[in-house]
């Protein structure tokens, strides 16, 4: 007895998908996404067949399909990406799938080899452009005919899936498709990175998310009938509910079941409903149900050939055949194209239940040697081998096909499911005499790169402790080997943001250090030399870069030789030497020329846009910054290398009053997704943004949101270090809680602070203003010298270029309202290396203080200084700012003086004014007013506004003068 072709219950589910698939006839945007969800049976993949049905019929869009694979966990990687592009040659044809593809067609081929040939496979050399190439061929495809792209049970979905999934989605921004993928929505307790996955997507506008619901009593008689050529009883229907709970895959197999016969007993159990209908088959079909379901949900009609081949009860061919096509006709089995599969996955996985133990271990046994048999003219992935071997309990073919599966993985990019079958590998490591020579190395080499892999997929306290073991293992390994191993701890520590790596570095070239120069000392050297440039060592790092710069010619790399002399020209830049450090850095663009080294150029445009910046030459780290962003996505690391490039756009672009343009930039560089560890220079970025914009309340949520993760970076590099603390204070600062914002800066005078400039300047304007704010508010926060120790950290960095700017703006912001210190500081900051947003802070001060009492000619040039800040905060997109000034203006040309009028302030404004007074922060006035912080924060901009004040304490003074 067949399914039911009727589709009963989803109409509406059906039209909404069908008009996501027309609005893709609109013009290109952000790739859509459908999550549709539900339990096990509930119909989800009977609603997506509709739609295969459409795009076979040629309606509207193509539409192409691709499964997860249920393994226990030993699913290929990319095991749904592989079968949807599969499906998408099959639609469109290997010249359409080519053209779209152009010059990233190699990376292609590392998932579907048959797309090109082998040559070109040796092009793709990053996830980033793995996950590219999939995107742009999608997305091209599209432009001619919208396409749907289907991923079905997400649930059992590899990391490695999920992560090129989650770039199509942010990474597209003028396509016309529509990803569907379907989830069991009671498995997502087990599929913890499914569920996170999920949860992160979701919050994007382009992703919805449906959810099945159970048929109803009327719905569930209308199903069984469709079923039945005669109509149910009323006790029937009331039986068939019941049992089913309204699940549409149940309601099938009870009635499809025969169990309404007078003589049959009804199913009692959820197992007993599943296996009815195989229950009903010959002892033939039985047995050929059972092989079925140990090949896993989908099976190739010659790997099923293959398998029964071994088995005297299966050579009669017409037998074979029969027992298929009862199989199908049951509605147990479904034929699509040369595969065969289960119609649902639960009556697999109750049918593999049965096996017998000595039938688990011929039927897994069986596939694995049809797999090896095929494997030379066909793509097999070897963890599909492990799975069969470990299941038929052949622990030495389990263990080899774990470390080809290993292999296979890492070269793809997937190093989730490299990291799991590594581990395979150890577990077996002892149970198998020759692992050694299977492996073709050592279990501490094994070790090793087991670590190494799980160090690139992101787990690098797993990666640290089996690289401890190896090291453990490796008393009395060759120097170089143990250099190696220590270089790669020192790794993973500072990926964890705990300390040590240096020191472990230098143990590591302490090793080779009487040795020739080699490559391995090069590296390690290099990576001491970043190490110590990072904690900002910069004596050091000179030292240690010139050492490995010479290695590097020794053994003729160019690529070692860039990275050291780039390491060495930041350190000279941070040590005074701006010619000298600079034309480093211009060598080492020139080295890694030389030898097409990607990460070297990227690391060359990253750091010399950087250096540009910081020294105001903003032009130029502009064009530096953009020139490295066009580099990197070419060379397929846009999400990593190239979101810290993009986010290098950010601060020129700012500084010279582009913000939207830098706003821009930052949305896109977040849309790609970026790993944790690139993505703290973007947030940095993001915060400062929101602080001008006036939105501090947001800032202050996102910062605690984020701090753990911005915290953990800090540890381990000074700069993030000093400009974290910089925005934090800023925020704090912001927000009226001046003792945590001076927490926040204290770090400049902690003992083993070590001076950096380029970022301490920054760091102390924000100290000032804090010292300034409290003087004025009569708060002690600091020591009492603590004004002293800020101008005197800034007049020894006197030979930094932007220094003497910082210097006036910082005696201006310690005495908060002596007019000429300001006049002053306006006059430094309009040199061209200052950020427009130091300008407009400073004629706004400025024009606030000269508006003051002023009348006359005085009144008249109050007003055109209140419009020149406005102006330039404007620009500068400091919006609060720009607001104070435009309503300062006015009053000044109204006639009103420029000073506060209390009677302007609402009763509450008054309430929130009298708080400020008393030195409350955002959050305290919130806690004393019983209204929440961020209406607090609108207040405080309205009386800022109204007073023409430019900062809490001021308006605090000028109310104080009124009254």
């Amino acid at each position: 007895m067949q399914t039911s072709r009727a589709l009963i219950g989803r109409e509406d589910d059906l039209d909404a998908l069908r008009s996501m698939v027309a609005a893709l006839e609109g013009p290109p945007g952000p790739v859509q996404v459908l999550v549709l969800a539900g339990e096990a049976g509930i119909g989800k993949t009977r609603l997506v067949s509709e739609l295969l049905e459409d795009g076979e019929q040629g309606r509207e869009a193509i539409v192409v399909r691709g499964q997860c694979i249920d393994l226990d966990r030993d699913a290929p990687p990319y095991a749904p990406v592989r079968s949807l592009l599969r499906s998408l040659l099959a639609r469109v044809g290997r010249e359409a799938v080519l053209e779209a593809a152009g010059p990233s067609v190699g990376a292609l081929a590392l998932l579907v080899p048959e797309v090109a040939d082998q040559a070109s496979v040796a092009t793709a050399d990053g996830a980033d452009r793995l996950f590219d190439a999939v995107a742009v061929l999608l997305t091209t495809l599209s432009a001619e005919r919208p396409l749907v792209v289907v991923v079905e049970d997400l649930h059992w979905a590899d990391q490695a899936s999920l992560a090129l999934l989650r770039y199509l989605v942010r990474a597209g921004e003028a396509a016309r498709v529509l990803l569907v993928v379907t989830v069991r929505s009671d498995e997502l307790g087990s599929a913890g990175a499914v569920r996170g996955w999920l949860a992160d997507l979701e919050r994007l506008p382009s992703v919805r998310r449906r959810t099945l619901s159970r048929l109803s009593r009327r719905q569930v008689r209308q199903l069984a009938e469709s079923l039945r050529p005669a109509p149910l009883s009323s006790s029937d229907v009331t039986r068939v509910y019941e049992r089913s709970e309204g699940v549409p895959f149940y309601v099938e197999e009870l009635v499809c079941s025969g169990t309404f016969d007078a003589q049959s007993e009804f199913p009692e159990t959820l197992r007993d409903v599943l296996l009815a209908r195989y229950a009903t088959l010959a002892d033939s079909t039985q047995r050929l149900v059972r092989v079925l379901s140990a090949g896993g949900d989908r099976v190739a009609h010659d790997v099923l050939d293959t398998v029964l081949a071994v088995w005297p009860g299966f050579a009669d061919t017409e037998l074979v055949d029969a027992a298929v096509r009862e199989a199908v006709a049951s509605g147990l089995v479904e034929i699509d194209g040369d595969t065969y599969a289960f119609r649902h996955a639960l009556v697999r996985e109750a049918v593999h239940g049965e096996l017998l133990p000595g039938e688990r271990v011929r039927f897994h046994t069986a596939y694995a040697r049809a797999l090896e048999a095929i494997a030379a003219e066909r793509d097999v992935d070897p963890t599909a081998l492990s799975y069969h071997w470990l299941a038929a309990h052949d622990l030495p073919a389990a263990f080899s096909a774990a470390v080809a599966a290993m292999a296979r993985a890492r070269a793809a990019f997937a190093f989730a499911a490299a990291a799991r079958m590594g581990e395979r590998a150890l577990d077996l490591w002892d149970t198998v005499p020759d692992a050694e020579e299977r492996a073709g190395r050592s279990r501490e080499q094994l070790l090793a790169e087991t670590a190494y892999i799980h160090r690139n997929a992101g787990e690098s306290e797993r990666a640290l402790a089996l690289i401890d073991e190896a090291i453990s293992c490796s008393r009395d390994a060759e120097p170089e080997r143990m250099s190696r191993l220590l270089r790669d701890k020192a790794s993973f520590l500072a990926n964890l943001g705990q300390p040590g790596s240096i020191d472990l570095l230098e143990r590591a070239v302490g090793l080779v250090a009487d040795r020739p120069a080699s490559v391995v000392r090069a590296n390690v050297l290099g990576e001491l030399a970043a190490r110590l440039m990072l904690a900002a060592r910069f004596d050091e790092a000179v030292r240690i870069a010139q050492r490995a710069y010479d290695d590097a010619a020794a053994v003729e790399s160019p690529a070692r030789m860039s990275v050291a002399s780039n390491i060495r020209g930041n350190s000279r830049l941070a040590l005074g030497e701006i010619d000298l450090g600079i034309a480093d850095l211009l060598e080492a663009g020139r080295l890694a020329e030389r030898e097409t080294a990607d990460s070297a150029r990227i690391r060359f445009w990253v750091n010399l846009s950087d250096a540009y910046n910081v020294l105001g030459r903003y032009d130029d780290a502009l064009r530096i910054a953009e020139e490295g962003v066009l580099g990197a996505r070419a060379r397929g690391v846009e999400r990593t290398s190239g979101v810290i490039l993009l986010a290098n756009t950010v601060a020129p672009l700012v500084a010279t009053g582009r913000v939207e343009e830098a706003e821009r930039a930052l949305s896109r560089a977040m849309e790609l997704d970026p790993p944790i560890g690139f993505s703290a220079h973007l947030i940095r970025h993001s915060l400062q943004l929101m602080v001008w914009r006036g939105r501090v309340e947001e800032a202050a949520a996102m910062l605690s949101a984020s701090r753990a993760q911005l915290d953990l970076q800090a540890r381990i590099d000074a700069q993030s270090r000093l400009e974290l603390a910089a925005i934090a204070g800023e925020v704090a600062l912001e927000g009226g809680d001046l003792p945590s914002a001076w927490r926040e800066v204290r770090i400049l005078f902690q003992p083993e602070h070590r001076p950096f400039p380029a970022f301490d300047l920054p760091l102390a304007l924000v100290a000032a203003r804090i010292l300034g704010e409290a003087s004025a508010r009569g708060v002690a926060v600091s020591p009492p010298d603590a004004a002293e120790r800020v101008l005197a950290l800034i007049d020894d960095l006197q030979w930094w270029p932007t220094a003497s700017a910082h210097r006036a703006l910082a005696a201006a912001e310690i005495a908060f309202d002596d007019i000429d210190l300001w006049r002053t500081a306006a006059s430094a900051v309009d040199a061209p290396t200052s950020p427009l947003q130091q300008r407009a802070r400073a004629h706004a001060r400025l024009a606030s203080l000269e508006a003051r009492g002023a009348g006359g000619a005085d009144r008249a040039a109050a007003v055109t200084s209140a419009e020149a800040a406005a102006e330039l905060a404007a620009r500068a997109g400091m919006t609060r700012i720009a607001s104070e000034m435009a309503a300062l203006r006015t009053r000044l040309r109204s006639g009103s003086s420029g000073s506060a009028d209390p009677d302007a302030l609402t009763e509450r404004e008054h309430d929130v004014l009298e708080l400020l007074s008393q030195g409350a922060s955002n959050r305290e006035i919130a806690a004393r007013l019983f209204i929440s912080a961020k209406t607090v924060s609108v207040h405080v901009s309205n009386i800022l506004r109204k007073t023409g004040a430019a900062s809490r304490t001021e308006a605090v003074y000028l109310a104080g003068r009124r009254r």
